[in-house]
């Protein structure tokens, strides 16, 4: 599937405090916690605990999210297929949609039960 800019778009100016508590809810039912969750966003972002926490409470769009963000130098090592987009081949230049999957994959791979020293890649030493 291919990415538009009306998708991005879309995406952009999505209010990232009204999806967080469905990621919580997510994980919650599949044995993970809400400080995971944020370990995850965290390690992509490059947020602290306060950053990201102000960002939920102004009522942030992915957007807004993703343009204060220090996106991890290892993201690049997210690959894989989530909602038929394989985010590798997701063109650049719809940073916010690209930026959007990867942490959604990232959140699928902690719902799915995957360690944690996993999903925060690291380089192959």
């Amino acid at each position: 599937m291919k990415v538009t800019a009306e998708k991005n778009e879309k995406v952009s100016n999505m209010i990232f405090a009204s999806i967080y508590p469905l990621y919580i809810n997510k994980l919650e039912k599949k044995g993970r916690t809400k400080d995971e969750l944020d370990q995850v966003i965290k390690w992509l972002t490059g947020f602290d605990q306060d950053t990201l926490q102000a960002l939920i409470d102004e009522k942030a769009t992915y957007g807004a999210l993703f343009q204060q963000a220090k996106i991890h130098q290892n993201a690049d090592m997210i690959k894989g297929v989530v909602c038929g987009y394989r985010i590798e081949e997701i063109d650049d230049k719809y940073n916010v949609y690209k930026q959007c999957r990867r942490m959604e994959k990232l959140i699928d791979e902690l719902a799915r039960g995957r360690k944690m020293e996993k999903i925060l890649r690291q380089e192959k030493k």
